[in-house]
């Protein structure tokens, strides 16, 4: 039976919130963020959208390094988010828990794995939010809801006090109501002492990874470059898009079953119907697969990270489609998380950042423009995230 959650909009996990006063003053001052339930606040469980998960596991006693960094800038914690559960889905739902409302299409799926966090932002309920981003879990619900989002270079900011998931793949983002409030928060979690104009990045079109967009999303992307004077064209695929998707799906399946494979054979959680079999699957993965598909990656990455250079922003999808419909089908949710994948593994592969920028609509739905960039080129992207702001007339 689905809990009750504590909020309007069902992005708060049900029962009393956990709320935390600041623990300093800074750039962040009287802001309210909200936290993904699988990212620790000291005194409250992590239940990471499972209730054997909470079960059998003791309350963390500290906050997260990124939570106390946003605390010690001067935001609140209003509430920790609904979470798809353990991280194992990009559709925003929960057996559990719920499906936290799209604010921006009520009749529409959120996204996930962070929905509650983007849904958070989006419904006004918060200024910022933590979520977390291993395949597309802070990119596709802040495309699908409207809101600004980043996915910072893999190891920039600290996983302690995070359910690891796929790690070699985990990052922590966050949404904002802002570009402005997008990069403040970044320079709050990335540690950047202090903000120094540097050379805006080249624009470039990712015209492959266009190609693997719904029609109209492709259509409107590209208008939307050109009205920006954006016309140096890109190849993202350094291989085929199919097998950069198998790819991503096969490592993060073994780390899946590294790191949450003792805890599910020993426990025997019960899982919603839809996740039950994701993880099956994972464990049943031969760990022989490990070895050639990492040096398969390692190849890529190369490749990718060669061609992208350090002074170049691509803009691809950031889904491949609008939101879903609350009743899509099987065949619909099967051919979004093909592409989906395929899309937000380019930045998962190899460690790049990504920003997201509720700058589109399609047919009355929002549509995020997303850039990737270089490794460690997180604070030109959140740069660029600003100049994009759209012109007062």
């Amino acid at each position: 039976m689905k809990a009750t959650s504590s909020s309007p909009s069902g992005a708060f996990v049900p029962g009393p919130r956990a709320q935390r006063e600041p623990t300093g003053t800074g750039v962040l001052d009287g802001l309210r963020v909200a936290v993904k339930d699988l990212i620790a606040v000291g005194g409250t469980p992590s239940t990471c959208g499972n209730p054997d998960w909470a079960a059998s596991h003791a309350v963390p006693m500290e906050d997260a390094p990124c939570v106390a960094a946003l605390r010690a800038a001067g935001a609140r914690v209003v509430g920790k988010t609904v979470t798809d559960e353990l991280a194992f889905s990009l559709e925003g739902e929960n057996a559990f828990h719920g499906t936290p409302r799209n604010p921006a299409a009520p009749d529409r799926l959120p996204g996930g794995s962070s929905s509650g966090s983007a849904v958070a932002v989006a419904g006004r309920e918060a200024e910022l939010a933590l979520g977390t981003d291993t395949g597309g879990s802070v990119r596709v619900p802040a495309s699908f809801c409207g809101v600004h989002a980043m996915r910072p270079s893999h190891g920039r900011i600290s996983l302690a006090g995070v359910l690891p998931f796929a790690e070699s793949y985990d990052t922590v983002g966050w949404f904002a109501r802002d570009a402005t409030l997008l990069r403040a928060a970044g320079q709050v979690l990335l540690g950047t002492r202090r903000h120094v104009a540097t050379q805006p990045l080249r624009l470039c079109l990712a015209e492959d990874a266009l190609a693997l967009a719904e029609p109209a999303v492709a259509q409107a992307l590209r208008a939307w470059a050109q009205a920006k004077g954006i016309t140096a064209t890109r190849q993202a695929f350094v291989r085929p898009w199919r097998e950069v998707q198998e790819a991503y799906s096969l490592l993060q399946g073994l780390e899946i079953q590294a790191a949450l494979g003792p805890w599910i054979r020993e426990r025997q959680p019960a899982f919603g119907p839809a996740i039950a079999p994701r993880f099956a699957g994972a464990l049943a993965l031969d760990p022989a697969l490990q070895a050639p598909w990492s040096r398969w990656r390692e190849a890529m990455k190369r490749e990718l990270v060669a061609r992208i250079g350090p002074d170049e922003a691509w803009l691809l999808p950031a889904a491949p489609g609008v939101a879903l419909p609350l009743d899509a089908s099987a065949e619909q949710r099967g051919a979004f998380y093909e592409r989906a994948l395929a899309l937000g593994a380019l930045a998962g592969h190899a460690g790049l950042p990504q920003i997201v920028l509720p700058l589109l609509q399609v047919e009355g739905l929002p549509v995020g423009i997303s850039f990737i960039a270089g490794p460690g080129q997180d604070e030109r992207l959140l740069d660029l995230a600003v100049a994009l702001l759209p012109t007062k007339e």
